[in-house]
């Protein structure tokens, strides 16, 4: 986990031609997404497509990834972040345990201080179709950003706790990042994308966040 400093990040819903600021607190982020390896550990299911001790997990919900969360936070003797009712999610912003980040949290991060799309060149920092061969492929094998994050675009989109646009598409989830089989216009800091909370596909992940 590092920590990431406070700022302040503006996000754009280009589907709505609207943008809005949000003050980010400082939190803690892992450094890469949950790899298939932790993700057995806590849970014991491997439901990746591809198998690779340090891949990244993939097929993997947005309840999965809240319920992967819980479960840490347990073993670690941490308050869980997130009270669990059938498909009825509430956060317990006062608990110490593991989360997903928000995607203003997410953005801010993946930024690490820049206003550009990305915190370096393409081919550099991430896995996306041109270079991907068309496959997952390990975390941490592309240059980090400034803030020693790796893997913040491409390789596997990542949820994040937000609800996309509540008015208009219910309890779709935010997806940050972009894929292994993505275009490089997908694969910048501000893209957004929404998908069902039980929607699982093998190049969608996530990684861990926790509240400072």
């Amino acid at each position: 986990m590092i920590t990431v400093p406070p700022g302040r990040v503006t996000l754009t819903h280009r589907g709505a031609q609207r943008t809005w600021s949000v003050d980010v607190a400082p939190f803690a982020l892992a450094t890469h997404p949950v790899t298939q390896t932790r993700y057995a550990e806590v849970t014991g299911e491997r439901p990746s497509a591809a198998h690779g001790d340090r891949l990244p997990v993939d097929g993997v919900s947005w309840f999965d990834a809240v319920r992967f969360c819980n479960a840490l936070s347990g073993l670690e003797g941490l308050t869980p972040a997130y009270r669990v009712d059938a498909d009825d999610v509430e956060w317990d912003v006062s608990a110490d345990g593991y989360r997903l980040p928000t995607e203003a949290e997410w953005e801010h991060a993946c930024r690490a201080g820049t206003t550009e799309p990305r915190y370096g060149p393409l081919d550099d920092i991430g896995w996306y179709r041109a270079n991907s061969d068309e496959h997952v492929h390990e975390v941490g094998g592309k240059r980090p950003n400034a803030w020693g994050l790796h893997d913040m675009l491409g390789n596997v989109w990542e949820w994040c706790w937000d609800m996309h646009d509540f008015e208009v598409k219910g309890i779709y989830r935010v997806l940050r990042g972009g894929g292994w089989f993505d275009e490089h216009w997908s694969c910048r800091a501000s893209v957004r994308r929404r998908s069902h909370p039980t929607f699982k596909i093998d190049d969608v992940g996530f990684r861990i966040a926790r509240t400072a």
